[in-house]
């Protein structure tokens, strides 16, 4: 199975027709965007203790004088992003009404790489936080929004740089920027890093089905329902194969468009589905089968894996009393244990995870085909990769404190290493073509 062609749309998605701009052609000398602060630096600020309240009341007062400046603005957005999405998109909307790109990292006249990534508008799960994975790196970077209309359209003068990364996830919201994108990129005059194609599949249904029958890979069907149909088979009146092939109870479900766990239930039989939908007011959910991933222990084990050009890198893991395991959530910080069960596995990552999932890994990335992917995964009872959902917008970072995780910066300072050298790589291959 291999992913859609640039002009082919999942089933039941909106078609859309392969991209043909009428526009000149592209020019490659257009100025820098205004500079902006990085993600890391904010994070790391944040996380030293730093109220970044302040910050923000600083940028309000430098708006009150100039309304116009769109770094301001999106630095804003920025910093209400962990406290108000609203307020945080509102901001982020008036700087992109004044312009669509911003820079971010060393001036191009004095970096090692220029890297252009293509950005849609929207919060934090939006994009690949591509500033953390460059953390620390040579490489400026230039943010370029887009999206599906008249507003934010691809411009025909773009900054000079030495390849384009497709940062934008997959979402509704996004298919058609992504088709749209996927045909306009095949005449793209520099290396192409993430061919959006290639991120249309990664739907939590899609990738189901992409990877459902990979040797190696436990990856459980996903199916999106409406409420009709769920309800239909809460009451016995739908067989729950109907909709999902291998479906069984108990099932897991969540809003469609969720992340992070928001949304996310066990159902142990048809009559909790009346309950589950008298407290979830969305139109559509997933459903698929859920697999009982608990260790010898009783605890549940969460690997985030990152391919780089196929090679597969640690980025954690998290150990957890219950089932819905997120990082955050998980107690890694309170727990000495856990902490060190995450050091002998990123530690030790090459020698043993790596090895023993070769590989399912070598199939995922095979089948997806991206250069640069993340995997929430586990081990399944049978030995083989439980796979959980692929996406080339999951967060990886090193920004975690030091005096209680120092093993994590060598890990991701590797990532960020493999990263720069497919970066490298590309760039010269096509400079030798």
């Amino acid at each position: 199975m291999t992913p859609p062609e640039p002009d082919q749309a999942e089933p039941g998605a909106r078609p859309v027709p392969r991209y043909r701009p009428a526009q000149p052609a592209l020019s490659l000398d257009a100025p820098a965007g205004p500079a902006i602060i990085p993600l890391p630096e904010l994070t790391r600020r944040a996380f030293a203790g730093e109220d970044l309240g302040l910050l923000g009341a600083r940028l309000l007062d430098r708006l009150a004088t100039s309304p116009d400046d769109a770094a301001a603005l999106m630095d804003l957005s920025r910093v209400l992003m962990a406290k108000s999405r609203e307020a945080s998109l509102t901001a982020q909307q008036s700087a992109l009404a004044l312009s669509q790109r911003f820079h971010v990292g060393p001036p191009a006249a004095s970096a090692g790489l220029r890297l252009l990534a293509l950005m849609a508008p929207g919060d934090a799960t939006a994009n690949t936080p591509i500033e953390f994975v460059l953390d620390g790196t040579d490489v400026s970077l230039e943010l370029l929004f887009v999206d599906d209309s008249d507003a934010l359209p691809l411009p025909a003068a773009l900054p000079p740089h030495d390849a384009l990364f497709v940062a934008i996830g997959e979402s509704d919201e996004r298919r058609g920027l992504l088709l749209r994108l996927a045909g306009f990129l095949t005449s793209w005059p520099r290396p192409v890093i993430n061919q959006p194609e290639r991120i249309l599949p990664l739907s939590r249904d899609g990738a189901g089905r992409l990877l459902a029958d990979l040797p190696g890979v436990d990856m459980p069907l996903t199916a999106r329902v409406d409420r009709a149909r769920l309800e239909a088979i809460g009451r016995g009146a739908l067989p729950l194969r109907a909709v999902l092939p291998d479906g069984v109870f108990p099932l897991i479900a969540r809003p469609v468009g969720s992340h992070m766990g928001r949304g996310l239930t066990r159902l142990d039989g048809p009559a909790a589905i009346a309950g589950l939908l008298a407290e979830c007011p969305e139109r559509e959910l997933y459903l698929s089968r859920y697999v009982d991933y608990a260790g010898p222990d009783g605890r549940f084990r969460k690997y985030r894996v990152a391919l780089v050009d196929g090679r597969p890198f640690a980025c954690h893991l998290a150990v957890s009393s219950d089932w819905v395991v997120h990082y955050q959530k998980a107690g890694m910080e309170e727990s000495l244990p856990k902490r060190l069960e995450e050091q002998r596995f990123m530690e030790r990552f090459d020698e043993d995870f790596a090895v023993r999932h070769a590989g399912a890994l070598a199939a995922i990335q095979a089948r997806v085909g991206l250069d640069y992917l993340g995997i929430d995964c586990a081990e399944a009872p049978d030995g083989r990769l439980l796979v959980f959902e692929v996406d080339n917008a999951v967060l990886v970072h090193a920004m975690d404190p030091v005096d209680l995780f120092p093993y994590k910066q060598p890990a991701m300072r590797k990532l960020m290493a493999a990263f720069r050298a497919l970066l490298a790589a590309r760039v010269a291959a096509a400079g030798a073509a």
